[in-house]
């Protein structure tokens, strides 16, 4: 039940030390604003690093040939590897594989024109599965399929940035573009929520371009994607894709240079291990700013059981009860760290929105912020906190003997 008189008697007791109160409420509200502000930094480098990796997949291989540089079986290094769709092919049937795709870069004259439009852009040839290792959405028209593959047509798939500068807004499917002195014929335009590069490529099919360019069937890139494979799984083809291709390929399975393999999902985890550890830390180093903010606060509630030891005994004398006298300290703890710890919060979350809306765009850093479940969390934190912060006080306030209280000078 709302007692009006204890909290009147609270409230006069704080008026009479202001200064006190307020450098005690400053102590608990610095703990508060500087975890909030670690927080959010924290979740603004992981947002960061997320958004670089929403431009590809999460969960696929990329296994790319190089240079041997050990002799192996009677080869000599310096070899240059290179695939073929039949490396592809080869990969693909692998355990956990689910889709592979093959992707080469055309490297000649990278000019693509509309009309009276030019520009330069990065030409890919492609298998129609590349679309979900760079997670690409498409706004119009549709991406290379198996019947372009299969009937060597030339179709282009082309990026927002490529088609904006080309097509100036106007539709784009339906009509040529001459692709490096080739007209093709453009049938959707993507989008990709990488970075702006990937949205100035231009995607033929991988057929096409090996006949088209004299490419014979070498590609430069094999991507393997694994589905809900882990890390260890993701590791198991990583040494299966060696043993299979140094046995094809005659090369050493441990040569460092023969294969240049990257494994989305083991680097995602790290990074992702990597931030649930600085988040450990940050809690780590916020709790203890809190804790000493609480220290403080049970210190003062010492002194102010100290001063008003008589005030409590003839309480006591007039028949209160050790659990009101109890009440009476905890509540006056609670209200001040529950104040000064708000009033942190509410100055860190403001200070995260400001930084978020006024900061420019920086590679692996990206809208700072805490989510509910941290503010709920910080909050009933400041409760307990303050709870601890006046029990031992109370409970010493409550031990008072109304002889010796009243004694007391």
């Amino acid at each position: 039940m709302f007692d009006l008189d204890k909290w009147q008697e609270i409230f006069n007791t704080i008026s009479k030390n202001k200064l006190r109160t307020l450098l005690t409420g400053f102590s608990v509200a610095w703990g508060i604003f500087m975890l909030v502000l670690l927080l959010g930094s924290g979740y603004g480098l992981e947002n960061g690093v997320r958004k670089d990796f929403e431009g590809d997949a999460v969960n696929y291989i990329s296994i790319n040939p190089g240079v041997t540089s050990q002799a192996y079986k009677g080869m000599k290094p310096g070899r240059r590897l290179r695939f073929t769709n039949d490396e592809r092919t080869t990969l693909g049937a692998l355990s956990y594989v689910e889709k592979s795709s093959s992707r080469t870069q055309i490297w000649r004259n990278n000019l693509l024109s509309y009309g009276t439009e030019y520009g330069t852009f990065d030409i890919f040839a492609i298998s129609p599965e590349y679309r979900f290792v760079e997670s690409l959405s498409m706004t119009e028209g549709r991406f290379i399929n198996d019947i372009d593959i299969q009937d060597y047509r030339k179709v282009v798939a082309v990026g927002r940035l490529a088609y904006e500068a080309l097509f100036k807004g106007k539709p784009a499917v339906g009509e040529y573009i001459i692709v490096s002195s080739v007209p093709f014929k453009v049938v959707g335009v993507f989008d990709d929520p990488g970075v702006d590069r990937d949205l100035q490529r231009v995607y033929i099919p991988i057929s096409t371009a090996q006949r088209v360019f004299n490419l014979g069937n070498n590609i430069n890139n094999v991507c393997l994607m694994l589905g809900d494979a882990g890390v260890s799984e993701s590791q198991d083809v990583v040494k299966e894709v060696k043993a299979v291709l140094s046995e094809q390929m005659k090369f050493n399975p441990s040569d460092p240079r023969a294969l240049f393999i990257y494994n989305s999902i083991e680097n995602y985890r790290k990074f992702m291990n990597l931030f649930a550890s600085i988040r450990l830390f940050i809690w780590v180093i916020g709790i203890g700013t809190i804790i000493a903010g609480i220290v403080g606060v049970s210190n003062i509630m010492m002194i102010v059981v100290k001063e008003r030891t008589k005030e409590i005994g003839i309480r006591k004398a007039l028949g209160a009860t050790p659990g009101s006298i109890v009440a009476l300290i905890l509540h006056e703890s609670v209200l001040i760290t529950a104040v000064a710890g708000y009033l942190g919060l509410v100055v860190g979350v403001g200070l995260l929105e400001l930084v978020s809306k006024s900061l420019p765009s920086i590679d692996y850093f990206a809208n700072p912020e805490i989510n509910i479940g941290v503010a709920v969390g910080a909050t009933l934190i400041l409760i307990v906190s303050g709870a601890l912060a006046g029990y031992m006080p109370a409970r010493r306030a409550a031990a008072v003997k109304p002889v010796i209280a009243l004694r007391d000078e």
